[in-house]
């Protein structure tokens, strides 16, 4: 029994379409009708009901799933227990944040492609909110993320954690003294990651313990690290960031780092994968992207002992 044509099958239960499975799988949609015709040959049973709008499973077919995927789960520990691994080969499709683009992002890419010369990743960056809806439409197989996400069926990895820090321009006179919440909203709006994001959330949970009118305090949002930096260091207001973002700006004196009697909570960052059928690589890079970034990590509280 051909393994790739139960990998087609479970795919094909999982996403309850032909056509999708195919483009999951690279493939066309006849090639992946032929497998299941192949299978259900095979097996003397029909695995899947098929009308014009969907495709479900047959009772046999739901008797098989559970079967097929233990079949394909230990023929994937076999080759990563017994193969070489550098010969793994496809594409990823890595969805991932700005703080870990900026952080440690292209050693996760070239330590991949050392390991695995065969493997092509493919990066989305956007906020963690919607990296985290891409993965679970499985539109990505792995989420570099501000995390958990606690779902059934995924894995969660502690990557690292960055403490938070708020900036403004140098020529705004704000730093050199311990600042109030409320003295800071005054000086101009406080710009933020994306509304609903965890670091959008801690800004508005501070603002709230402060006793602040929310409504009355201005809080601006974008998705993008390289729009909240440059508005901030033009002047147009205060912001929260990680601070190994900042580390640098500050040593050239393009930012300023403020003390601000409002401590934000850490920025928890994880590694988020799905188990799926014959796809090892997902769980490979989250693995590969903790020791990264707890190298990274390391590294630039190092760097600020030595200052």
């Amino acid at each position: 029994m051909n393994v790739r044509f139960l990998e087609t099958f479970i795919w094909v239960a999982r996403l309850r379409s032909f056509s999708s499975a195919a483009s999951k799988l690279c493939t066309t949609q006849a090639a992946i009708s032929n497998r299941i015709a192949t299978l259900e040959k095979d097996l003397g049973v029909r695995l899947f009901e098929r009308d014009l709008r969907s495709v479900s499973l047959t009772p046999a077919g739901e008797r098989a799933l559970a079967q097929a995927e233990a079949i394909v789960r230990m023929t994937s520990e076999l080759r990563l227990g017994i193969g070489d691994t550098h010969r793994l080969r496809g594409r990823v499709a890595i969805g991932t944040i700005d703080t870990i683009v900026y952080a440690w992002l292209p050693r996760l890419v070239e330590a991949v492609k050392e390991a695995y010369p065969d493997v092509d990743p493919d990066l989305t960056v956007d906020n963690s909110l919607t990296v985290a809806r891409m993965l679970l439409d499985r539109q990505v197989d792995l989420a570099l993320i501000a995390g958990p996400l606690l779902v059934p069926d995924c894995r969660n990895i502690e990557l690292c954690s960055y403490e938070c820090v708020w900036v403004a321009a140098p020529r705004l006179g704000l730093h050199g003294r311990r600042l109030s919440l409320e003295s800071v909203a005054e000086s101009g709006p406080i710009f933020a990651f994306s509304r609903g994001s965890q670091p959008h959330q801690h800004v508005q949970q501070i603002i709230e313990e402060a006793g602040l009118d929310p409504q009355k305090v201005r809080v601006l949002n974008s998705n993008s690290l390289a729009t909240i930096t440059r508005l901030v260091r033009d002047g147009m207001g205060v912001a929260v960031l990680p601070s190994v973002l900042v580390q640098e700006m500050s040593e050239r004196g393009e930012l300023a780092i403020l003390d601000v009697q409002a401590n934000m909570p850490l920025l928890n960052l994880h590694a988020i994968y799905r188990e799926e059928p014959g796809s090892p690589l997902p769980r490979l890079i989250a693995h590969m992207a903790a020791e990264i970034a707890v190298a990274a990590t390391r590294g630039v509280r190092a760097a600020a002992h030595t200052e």
